[in-house]
């Protein structure tokens, strides 16, 4: 065990955990809703600290981050624990297991070994991922303290309830996140996720404060968050708080875990989604999960022309150098662009 970051005690053994903004009351014995984070004597301990369940290459696009450094890898890695329940989980199988199975389990990696791990396969960043970045923060912290160090990047790949003052502390070593957006009501989060959207929307703030590159994912689900009007506030929050300037992944759904009685996504109501989002002033929308012509390529937003192309992960042409297309020398926002 680990001790945890971010919590205080709060009387009559219990702890009061910082980390996310579900800010668990945990009794002794007990763990917060995360599943790995423990109340031991009156001290809170971080449960998967260096215990590693999925360790993979990955190519950045996979993430998905379009305009963070592209064609580069990324060492990505999870443990188990997730602080949503979300009915949908593509991951449940690692996410749900403090849950739903006994152990903790994970091989022991030191944050030194990923960060050599990483330098051996040539991944420009470490990318946390799989899971949910925010409840093994004090591994994740370490990490990228370690990478950072060592000429490594770090990425998180989150569904975006970390608090501000834990967000403020990884900061400085955070290169880029794509944060899930799953939809634009209150209703979705209580019931899908057991989370709130508000607190969904401020860490977004907070990430764009920060100056963290920023890139936002919507898994589209049939019947839950489709309609029209959801997708144009959804779009409209991106644009009018985030900036026009950054990426919306806009995905298909396909039935998984608890969310079985829904269709997957057709191909028309990705299209749709993504005619929402540009309408809307967002200049690089794209659609993932799906083959649909065109969907992952890049166009400049002065000229319109593709300066990146993309198939499956992996890019085709790059028509961007430091930063601007090389047609018309307009800019193209990102981070590593050509």
């Amino acid at each position: 065990m680990h001790e945890a970051m971010f919590w205080e005690k709060a009387g009559d053994g219990r702890v009061r955990c910082g980390l996310c903004r579900f800010s668990c009351l945990i009794a002794p014995a007990r763990r917060g809703r995360c599943g790995v984070r423990e109340n031991v004597d009156g001290t809170l301990y971080a449960l998967t600290y260096g215990k590693v369940v999925a360790e993979h290459v990955d190519p950045i696009e996979k993430k998905p981050l379009f305009h963070f450094h592209p064609g580069s890898r990324s060492y990505s890695l999870a443990t188990v624990g997730c602080n949503f329940r979300c009915l949908h989980c593509q991951n449940f199988e690692i996410s749900q297991w403090p849950h739903e199975r006994d152990g903790i389990p994970g091989d022991d990696r030191p944050p030194q070994a990923i960060v050599d791990a990483a330098r051996r396969s040539d991944c420009l960043s470490i990318a946390y991922t799989y899971t949910e970045p925010t409840i093994y923060f004090e591994y994740a912290y370490d990490a990228a303290v370690l990478a950072r160090r060592n000429g490594v990047q770090n990425v998180f790949v989150t569904n975006g309830y970390t608090t501000t003052a834990a967000l403020e502390t990884i900061a400085p070593y955070l290169d880029a996140a794509n944060v899930d957006l799953k939809a634009f009501s209150e209703r979705f989060y209580r019931e899908v996720t057991g989370a709130t959207l508000a607190g969904v929307l401020d860490t977004l703030r907070d990430y764009r404060r920060l100056g963290i590159w920023l890139e936002v994912t919507t898994l589209v689900i049939p019947g839950w968050n489709d309609e029209p009007d959801e997708l144009q506030q959804l779009a409209g929050f991106i644009a009018r708080e985030l900036g026009r300037e950054v990426p919306w992944h806009v995905s298909a759904f396909y039935p998984t875990y608890r969310m079985l009685d829904r269709p997957r996504t057709p191909a028309a109501t990705l299209e749709r989604a993504a005619a929402i989002g540009r309408e809307a002033g967002l200049q690089y929308v794209y659609v993932g999960n799906l083959p649909v012509p065109g969907g992952e390529d890049t166009r400049c937003p002065h000229c319109g022309a593709v300066v990146i192309r993309r198939e499956g992960f992996r890019l085709q042409t790059l028509e961007v150098q430091d930063g601007s297309c090389r047609l018309c020398g307009g800019a193209v926002a990102g981070v590593g662009l050509g």
